[in-house]
């Protein structure tokens, strides 16, 4: 007959092989008995006790049951996407920014920043629009045989980068995409992203070098199931000059709506209307 401190014992030295993976062993039978390891070592016993103790705590813990009483894992958490900084502008990173005189990244039509890591370039994007939002690398300030960048919100909720090069006024999808660490978001009726791309890349007609200057064309619009459109203005803002990523600074364009009160003829005009109100008529 086996007594029941034998079965408790058997059952024991049963859980514990199974749980380890392996076959019982004399060894190992010898060990948890004796409460020695395999070179005779006391407190091998507790130390395994121990281990499995915590690990055994450590695993439910970290789990939440299912309604039929499973554990399964717990899902990571979400970094909210971390939004665009504006006093860092002619600091530690080049902005350029088109609308309303003062406005940021939350409040221009449309908002690039620029700056290197290592020997990445991040840029961060944002327009004034629910569809997509992109800038073009550009030798002579003019649509056509460009490299593109774009951020597009699809109708999932997502948005996502793409590659494209200009061909004449449209904007062709190319499947070799340099961007990385990509992250977008679209809230506020406003399409924001962020991603890294090489400084350098292997010669190649539909990408450039950002070690070397560029005009940068400006330009968003509406999306249908994740494809861009035309964009919104008939003709996107260039940059005055070309732009240099290794000279950091925070440039504004007005947007067409303030252009007026800045043209050379309008200036004028207001100053000759003023006069003439002063002086009155004869």
């Amino acid at each position: 007959m086996i007594s029941m401190r034998h079965l408790v014992q058997l059952w024991v030295l049963v859980s514990h092989t199974v749980w380890r993976g392996v076959a019982p062993s004399p060894t190992d039978e010898g060990a948890l008995r004796g409460g020695h390891g395999d070179h005779g070592e006391p407190g091998h016993k507790e130390h395994h006790k121990d281990s499995y103790g915590t690990f055994a705590s450590e695993f439910l813990e970290s789990r939440h049951l299912s309604d039929d009483g499973y554990p399964f894992p717990t899902a990571p958490p979400v970094d909210p996407f971390a939004r665009i900084k504006v006093h860092d502008c002619g600091v530690t990173k080049g902005c350029i920014r088109y609308g309303k005189p003062g406005c940021d990244a939350e409040t221009c039509d449309y908002f690039l920043s620029y700056r290197r890591i290592g020997t990445d370039v991040e840029y961060e994007m944002s327009a004034d629009t629910d569809g997509w939002v992109a800038v073009g690398f550009s030798s002579d300030k003019k649509m056509g045989g460009d490299d593109v960048m774009g951020c597009v919100h699809d109708d999932n909720g997502r948005v996502r980068i793409h590659h494209f090069y200009n061909v004449g006024q449209w904007a062709k999808e190319i499947k070799r995409n340099p961007a990385r660490d990509e992250e977008g978001v679209f809230e506020s009726n406003r399409v924001t992203c962020r991603f890294k791309r090489p400084l350098y890349v292997p010669r190649e007609e539909t990408l450039v070098d950002l070690h070397l200057s560029w005009y940068y064309l400006f330009a968003w619009g509406p999306a249908i199931q994740g494809s861009i459109t035309r964009h919104d203005i008939d003709a996107p803002p260039v940059s005055d000059r070309m732009v240099s990523i290794y000279k950091y600074e925070d440039l504004f364009m007005p947007s067409t709506a303030y252009q007026t009160f800045n043209s050379p003829f309008c200036l004028l005009l207001i100053v000759a209307l003023t006069f003439y109100l002063l002086m009155g008529t004869p």
